[in-house]
């Protein structure tokens, strides 16, 4: 369940979202272009499989992310970032280079 802060403010709003613990590594995960759900489970070492089905839920809500069933029986999806997900490449790239 996401934050959430009760403000206008854009800042509280956004990381209403995206504040979340492991969403914006998924949203760097996602950047290069579509992964299966397994694939960003491996590549987020750490991560439960119910958090990052919720995550990808709560970003798909918000149109962040695309999903697409590649499998029926049994269901299996992969996820690709909208242009609205790829905007968040920038705060990523901003985040990575504070980071270095």
């Amino acid at each position: 369940m996401p934050k959430r802060y009760g403000q206008s403010c854009p800042v509280a709003k956004t990381l209403e979202l995206i504040g979340d613990r492991w969403t914006l590594l998924i949203v760097r995960d996602l950047l290069p272009g579509t992964r299966r759900f397994q694939d960003l489970l491996s590549s987020l070492s750490g991560i439960a499989p119910n958090i990052l089905s919720d995550r990808l839920k709560l970003m798909e809500e918000h149109a962040l992310v695309s999903r697409r069933l590649y499998s029926e029986h049994p269901p299996r999806a992969e996820y690709e970032l909208t242009s609205k997900g790829k905007e968040l490449g920038v705060i990523v790239g901003a985040l990575a280079a504070w980071g270095s």
